[in-house]
């Protein structure tokens, strides 16, 4: 059942308004929430969903557990089957699937995703002023026990349990160095950025035990490791970034470059004139590295 104009109003996600203006974007924090009543999320609903996402392969990920949290996060074995095929074989193997995008096969996830946004725009007192360039959210639904390996995502996450419990692992986005972050905003796309986990200061790490009615705010480039607690696991996410946010990485791409010729170069936020320079420079640069790539690809055949 889709969510209706009432129970759509009626979900909401409720935090400290001191601990969010303190450290929205900058550290993680927890909240509690009411989702897990929606009837979207029941477990047939979700099955009746992921059928939809059957002739979509770029729409789902299916991996099996990572075997440690240090793994590499592609090294992973990857299922090449559609998701409503491992649904219902999640307690014979240990299996983890996403759902990205939900809001774009039923209205329900729609309506979710922008009253929930809403709520954040309001608690954050300048979102409102910015130009949102990516909003999405996604379903993460997990066979106990099943491990999602140490990485970061470039983008602002509200993370939300629905069913059975996961240990989130989670550290500040500063326990990333500006070179490592330079060197995944190079790329100019959006992806997960792989990290050395051993190389983490263990005084910075945040652990939150999430169940159901509970959920963590994790900064952009905030690195993690998630493991299932010993129950199927179903959580919902939404993510988005800002033209600043990108407008930001893209100095750090250009500041990946000026490293390589022996400068040292400011991060972002010291001196916003030099940023924009360096943001405007590279809005030319990284589509024209991109085409090159890809001709080269298509004269190797690969």
């Amino acid at each position: 059942m889709a969510i209706t104009e009432t129970s759509h109003e009626m979900a909401d996600m409720a935090w400290d308004p001191a601990t969010f203006s303190a450290k929205f974007d900058r550290e993680p924090f927890g909240f509690e929430h009411n989702l897990s009543g929606l009837d979207l999320f029941k477990f047939d609903n979700l099955i009746s969903l992921a059928e939809k996402y059957a002739a979509f392969d770029q729409d789902y990920f299916v991996a099996e557990s990572a075997p440690a949290p240090g793994a590499e996060f592609y090294s992973v074995r990857t299922l090449f089957r559609p998701p409503h095929e491992v649904l219902p074989r999640l307690d014979t193997g240990a299996y983890r699937i996403l759902l990205k995008r939900p809001e774009n096969f039923d209205k329900g996830f729609a309506e979710l995703l922008r009253h929930l946004f809403a709520k954040v725009v309001e608690a954050s007192g300048y979102l409102a002023g910015e130009e949102i360039v990516r909003l999405q959210s996604g379903i993460f639904i997990s066979s106990a026990t099943a491990t999602t390996p140490f990485h970061f995502d470039p983008e602002v996450n509200f993370f939300c349990q629905i069913e059975g419990d996961k240990i989130y692992h989670v550290y500040p986005p500063d326990a990333v160095t500006e070179a490592e972050l330079e060197r995944f905003y190079k790329r100019g796309i959006i992806n997960i950025g792989q990290l050395d986990l051993a190389r983490r200061p263990q005084n910075r790490e945040f652990v939150f035990s999430l169940r159901a009615g509970r959920g963590l705010h994790q900064p952009q480039n905030a690195p993690h490791w998630v493991e299932a607690g010993n129950s199927r696991s179903i959580s919902y996410s939404f993510v988005f970034e800002t033209a600043s946010s990108r407008a930001k990485g893209r100095a750090r791409s250009c500041n990946h470059y000026l490293r390589k010729f022996g400068f040292n170069p400011s991060p972002p936020g010291i001196n916003p004139v030099v940023d924009a320079v360096k943001s405007g420079t590279m809005q030319f640069v990284i589509p024209a590295r991109q085409s090159v790539a890809r001709s080269v690809r298509r004269v190797l055949g690969r």
